[in-house]
């Protein structure tokens, strides 16, 4: 029997009520979840293949980085299309053609003859895995309703968290026993099953309105997002922001992203990403913190495989399994946060994340030639704790204070954020790096790996500091869990005294006669 999801006047809820999450509710997760583990795993699969590409079509270093740069930058000019497309065709469809493109792109990529080849089709695979993160949350935010966001997400959540400690290995496995062919044939019998999944058990999205397409705003912000993110890619790769080949393209992004937002804020029509969203202090905190993030997970990701690569001469598979740890600590807060997270206070979930961050990050910051590996490990326990009690609230709590019919321009904005904040965090701490670096070889051949490591201990402080700045963005965020009850209000159901009571915390943002979306059998 088809399930179709509809905005219709129901339990703010959304799906369902009580403590438990419906089985359409779930089933509906999993769906997702086949599609987008493969896309974030694809991601950093192909990090680690890029000296084997390199010797494959006998090219430079600066030719085959564009297989990673490439693919970053389709991301990078698809998300903001996310809202309007979801708006446009359904989440349904859009999840179906996300698929289907990243599905074709991988195969090409497979096929690929040439360095130059590779590259054209990796920026097809990254258009359709570019839409399908964000529809991910937009479908399952639509779906849930703010009640049950937050558990579904810790749900969701747990591939997203883990893929940039697990693909370095799996890429490393794939091209020693396989080939890198494998890297992007491993994909396809993932996404005809989410293919299949997909359309046979996902409900039809019903969107109550339709806004025009923002075309003066898609040519803003989109090539001005690439552009920014090139510069970035540019400068973290040249160990220099002051480079023109990084300054001039970021400086050019940067004011085409101003113009756009004086246009969003100008324009009578719905803008591709909506500014005034970020009058609700929640969304902007959770905003915020998805960029903050982005900085310090993404950034500290570069640098401690190359710490244990270059510092403490370990091969790409080690290092990879030395990051294990990070991994065991985020689900083992999966498993406590997913229980706690629709019921406690977003606010205070995100500050222990935060703490136990800065915890984990400590002792790297003290980091030697010969600093234990226990040591280390337990603290990426703690770091991956921490990251994941702070980073499922704030998913969640972007959507408190919004309307059912806000959520796809929501996410989309989200995500770029979060995009902007990876690519610069990594950018900012390659620099860093790269200047720490400079003068810690000696006569031009002996390396000092004291000085070596001392250098990534300086890079490892920006991490610890990133954590700390998201303190205030923590502070914006709601101080009550989404299904919190609401107050009782006094008996003569009076304005005065509706006025004082507020709107209902558990449909947040929603008029009198508006409810979130619920799964209805058709």
């Amino acid at each position: 029997m088809a399930v179709q999801a509809e905005v219709s006047t129901a339990d703010g809820a959304g799906a369902g009520s009580g403590d438990r999450l419906d089985p359409e509710l779930v089933r509906l997760a999993l769906v997702v979840l086949v599609g987008a583990v493969v896309v974030q795993l694809d991601a950093t699969i192909v990090s680690v293949a890029l000296d084997t590409l390199a010797r494959s079509f006998d090219v430079g270093v600066s030719t085959i980085q564009w297989v990673s740069t490439g693919y970053l930058l389709a991301l990078a000019v698809v998300i903001p299309l996310t809202g309007w497309s979801v708006e446009r065709f359904g989440g349904k469809r859009m999840w179906l053609a996300s698929l289907t493109l990243f599905l074709v792109g991988s195969v090409l990529c497979g096929i690929a003859w040439s360095a130059s080849s590779l590259i054209a089709f990796r920026i097809v695979q990254g258009a359709g895995g570019g839409l399908l993160l964000p529809l991910m949350q937009t479908i399952l935010a639509q779906a849930a309703g703010p009640a049950r966001l937050g558990r579904l997400m810790a749900t969701v959540a747990v591939p997203a968290l883990l893929t940039p400690v697990l693909g370095p290995v799996v890429g490393g496995v794939l091209i020693d026993d396989l080939g890198w062919r494998w890297i992007f044939f491993v994909n396809v019998p993932v996404c005809v099953v989410a293919i299949a999944l997909a359309w046979r058990l996902m409900p039809e999205m019903r969107v109550a309105q339709r806004h025009p397409f923002d075309g003066v705003g898609f040519a803003l912000l989109s090539p001005g997002l690439a552009v920014a993110i090139y510069g970035l890619s540019e400068a973290g790769r040249r160990g220099d922001f002051t480079d023109p080949r990084a300054l001039v393209p970021l400086l050019t992004g940067l004011a085409m992203i101003a113009v756009f937002a004086w246009h969003a804020l100008r324009t009578k029509i719905v803008p591709l990403i909506d500014l005034r969203l970020f009058r609700f202090a929640s969304f902007c905190g959770s905003a915020g913190m998805m960029f903050l993030f982005g900085l310090s997970l993404y950034g500290a990701m570069l640098l401690l495989p190359l710490y244990e690569q270059q510092v403490r001469g370990r091969s790409a598979i080690e290092a990879g399994l030395l990051l294990a740890p990070q991994g065991l600590g985020m689900m083992l807060a999966m498993i406590l946060v997913g229980r706690l997270v629709d019921r406690t206070s977003p606010r205070l979930l995100v500050l222990i994340g935060i703490v136990l961050s800065v915890l984990g990050s400590v002792a790297y910051t003290q980091v030697g030639a010969d600093t234990s590996e226990v040591l280390l490990g337990g603290s990426l326990v703690l770091r991956g704790m921490g990251l994941a009690a702070a980073s499922i609230p704030v998913m969640s709590a972007a959507y408190h204070g919004l309307r059912p019919t806000d959520i796809p321009r929501a996410t989309s904005a989200v995500r770029i954020f979060q995009q902007i904040g990876g690519s610069l965090g990594t950018a900012v701490l390659a620099v860093v790096l790269a200047h720490q670096l400079r003068g810690t070889t000696s006569g031009g051949a002996a390396v000092d790996l004291g000085a070596q490591a001392h250098a990534y201990a300086v890079a490892f402080w920006w991490t610890l500091g990133f954590s700390v700045l998201a303190v205030p963005m923590a502070l914006l965020l709601p101080g009550r869990a989404a299904g919190s009850p609401r107050p009782a209000a006094p008996r003569d159901g009076s304005a005065a005294a509706e006025s004082a009571v507020g709107p209902d915390p558990g449909t947040p943002g929603l008029v009198p006669g508006e409810t979130g979306p619920v799964a209805r059998p058709v």
